[in-house]
């Protein structure tokens, strides 16, 4: 076969195996399922992030899209993964309101008393995993006074139940053991672990993905 023939025979071949690639993907039922019909039809491989949605990934992409490798001082700051999702409600968002404790919760309960209007407490219990700093009782208090999530750097017990409640509640562990009250420790100051500082008034945003404040609200 000569250099021009062997040339045609490729350019045919190559058309065919595309062709055949392209009404593949289109007409895989799984294909558009994982995305992959929409990304090979699209002329846009990476759309905009979901602003009815509004995950931290969303937001991340909007308000701190530096890569790992990029050093930045973004004011959008992410916690380290330390959390696990115990509330009813797995994405809550808020402006933060603070107790710092250790192994006594008299200031959790206070806090949650008061009308939540959508906030969120952040409770740094010290990483005690000694105790629980909230329960049952208390979070259903929470889901009453309109508050839209609780993040504690500690445990909490009655697991089961706050499951169930309207209710974002993000801890490190369950225990079964309550706390003590004898020192109540202090309310609204800032509070800093996870590698990140929440200080009264700023935002919070979490769900399963993860937690990142902001010292202003974030809008996609």
């Amino acid at each position: 076969m000569l250099p021009q023939q062997i040339s045609t025979a490729l350019r045919v071949s190559f058309g065919r195996v595309h062709a055949f690639a392209s009404a593949s993907i289109q007409n895989n039922p799984f294909a558009e399922k994982f995305g992959q019909k929409k990304a090979f039809s699209s002329s846009n491989p990476y759309p905009p992030p979901d602003s009815s949605r509004a995950g931290t990934a969303d937001l991340c992409d909007v308000f701190h899209p530096e890569s790992v490798d990029v050093m930045s001082d973004r004011k959008v700051k992410i916690a380290a993964p330390i959390f696990k999702d115990f509330g009813g409600n797995s994405k809550f968002s808020g402006k933060i309101t603070t107790v710092l404790c250790y192994e006594n919760n008299p200031l959790v309960r206070k806090a949650l008393e008061e009308p939540g209007q959508g906030r969120v407490l952040v409770v740094d219990g010290g990483a005690s995993l000694r105790c629980a700093l909230l329960g049952d009782q208390i979070a259903a208090m929470a889901v009453k006074n309109g508050w839209s999530g609780i993040l504690i750097n500690g445990c909490i017990r009655d697991s089961e139940d706050i499951g169930k409640m309207d209710l974002g509640v993000k801890a490190l562990a369950t225990f079964p053991l309550k706390s003590s009250k004898r020192d109540p420790g202090l309310r609204d100051v800032p509070v800093t672990f996870a590698g990140v500082t929440f200080t009264p008034g700023h935002w919070l945003y979490a769900d399963k993905d993860g937690v990142l404040v902001s010292p202003t609200e974030l809008k996609l």
